[in-house]
């Protein structure tokens, strides 16, 4: 059988590179058919890509290297039999000080990728002058940006003193750099792009006010066992907030717009958008048709977009469109925020930590579990009133559940 080429597949139409994150993989290593052989990263989201044959590894891109869609980066050999001992994956080059330190010994001119083309003729550096470490001697980022420019070359370094100083010279405690430089995830730069953008091109306003989340809380405490037993989940907070969000929505349908050059978009349906954190930033699936669904199918639907984003396996498909976003620091404690935008969308609502607080009730004071609650809005699109009397709207169904039972 011939050798299966394994490409980068295109995550997304507006995909046009990725990263190779990880590979799961080393050459002359054993793999079957569907098993995961790398971690693909691009500015939308990560994902496994699985091997299309069973057979026996070559990889051909070294781990960190950013490729085009549609490059072949590994081969797969169905008739090939596993070393004894698999080489491990292409390794980033070793430090490179001076460009003397780079300089190959045959006068070949070296392939270079593109990545490293561009760094190369930035410094000044022939390619002839780094000696590539990717396959077959192609030269890599790595290889570039660890060049150093031919000015390096004129510098001569001056002997070491042997004489000690005559005062203590400052080291760092316990050998640790006093900073350390990092390259941004390509999910992590879209992420600041979009915030950017979202910052450049909108007219964004925060109002805020505060639920009474007494009554979900006897709710959950007289139910979720129950609830649990038959549907498979718990009761949560994200679910009941779904819900009164889209009551807000329908009451007032110009939060669920967007703006589209000089028209304004009225979208009919409730594609609520939920913002997920993991380790690689924030990420924001989409739970398709809200309305449609009911508490349990909520709950079932965002553990399972929780599940997909912390273990990178969300798709475009799971996080393009939505009609209007949430999101919940009060996971993490936060008491009070003013939520970023999520363009095109107009709108976004922050959940917050509950905390007991003393409040008047029958001109009494009492402790009640209170939550704030904030919306920022697009006020391009949405005035104020508009924006005020929608988290009015979600405050009353919060504190009376019932009422979105009965939709009144």
């Amino acid at each position: 059988m011939a050798v299966e080429l394994v490409k980068v597949p295109s995550p997304g139409e507006s995909v046009t590179e990725g990263k190779i994150a990880k590979w799961y993989k080393s050459t002359g290593s054993a793999v079957a058919m569907d098993e995961p052989l790398f971690e693909l990263e691009s500015d939308k989201a990560a994902q496994t890509v699985g091997s299309p044959v069973a057979g026996v590894v070559k990889i051909l891109v070294a781990e960190g290297e950013i490729v085009a869609i549609g490059t072949v980066v590994a081969e797969i050999d169905p008739t090939g039999s596993p070393s004894a001992k698999p080489a491990t994956a292409p390794e980033a080059p070793a430090k490179v000080n001076l460009v003397a330190d780079a300089v190959p010994t045959g006068g070949a001119e070296p392939k270079v990728s593109p990545a490293a083309g561009r760094i190369l003729a930035e410094k000044g550096v022939a390619a002839t002058a780094v000696n590539g470490t990717g396959p077959k001697g192609v030269v890599t980022k790595d290889d570039a940006v660890k060049v150093s420019a031919p000015a390096a070359l004129v510098a001569t370094p001056k002997p070491v003193a042997t004489v000690a100083p005559a005062a203590p010279v400052a080291v760092v405690a316990s050998g640790v750099a006093r900073e350390t430089r990092q390259a941004m995830s390509m999910i992590r730069r879209r992420i600041a792009e979009r915030l950017l953008e979202s910052q450049n091109t909108t007219a964004t306003l925060t109002t805020f006010n505060e639920a009474d989340m007494t009554a979900i809380q006897e709710l959950r405490a007289k139910y979720n066992e129950r609830f649990e037993k038959k549907y498979g989940v718990k009761i949560g907070f994200m679910s009941v907030f779904v819900k009164a969000v889209i009551e807000g929505l329908k009451t007032y349908p110009v939060v669920n717009a967007r703006i589209d050059g000089n028209d304004i978009v009225y979208q009919n349906f409730y594609d609520i958008s939920v913002a997920v954190s993991t380790e690689k930033g924030l990420t924001v699936p989409v739970i398709r048709d809200a309305d449609h669904l009911s508490f349990s199918d909520i709950e079932k639907k965002i553990t399972e977009l929780a599940k997909k984003a912390r273990d990178g396996k969300l798709t475009l498909q799971d996080m393009s469109g939505g009609s209007f976003t949430i999101t919940n620091g009060g996971t993490f404690g936060s008491m009070l925020s003013t939520p970023i935008l999520n363009p095109p969308q107009s709108a976004i609502l922050g959940m917050h930590n509950i905390q007991k607080r003393a409040v008047v009730i029958n001109d009494e004071v009492v402790a009640r579990p209170m939550m704030y609650i904030a919306l920022s809005y697009d006020h391009r699109l949405i005035d104020g009133k508009e924006a005020v009397q929608f988290l009015v709207r979600v405050k009353e169904c919060l504190e009376n559940p019932e009422r979105m039972l009965f939709e009144i």
